[in-house]
């Protein structure tokens, strides 16, 4: 019975998955609601205004910088 390795491509130095594999983004629009919610905060107005503001400024990195 052999042991499988992980693929040496996907695993980093010190067991560490690299930035760059964390992210998924599917190259959909990131809407007001998905960015309050991945930023942990409730649906209120007051939410929504802060995501609508920060999507205007930085665009669909915005939800890059929230997302580990």
């Amino acid at each position: 019975m052999s042991t499988s390795q992980p693929d040496a491509s996907r695993q980093s130095e010190g067991g560490t998955t690299p930035d760059h594999l964390l992210h998924a983004r599917t190259g959909t629009d990131v809407s007001p609601e998905d960015l309050v919610l991945a930023s942990g905060k409730d649906l209120t107005p007051h939410n929504l205004e802060w995501a609508r503001r920060k999507l205007a400024e930085e665009g669909p990195a915005a939800m890059d910088k929230i997302l580990p």
